[in-house]
């Protein structure tokens, strides 16, 4: 039954390459961000997991047994 209706829809095959166009767009983008992206917040956010909300500093979380 889809494949009647697609088969009458004129132009239907520009719907891929919209799909594969927009799909590397966005992937292309999200590299990009990812490269402009400072060293200083990805690691900022990569700590969030592991943060227990308790203000501490390097040395102090070193100096706990």
């Amino acid at each position: 039954m889809i494949r009647n209706v697609l088969e009458h829809i004129g132009g239907v095959g520009a719907y891929g390459v919209f799909a594969i166009c927009l799909f590397f767009s966005f992937f292309i983008g999200v590299l990009l961000w990812v490269a402009r992206l400072k060293k200083s917040h990805v690691d900022s956010m990569s700590a969030l997991p592991l943060d227990d909300g308790s203000a501490q500093t390097k040395s102090e979380t070193l100096r706990k047994p």
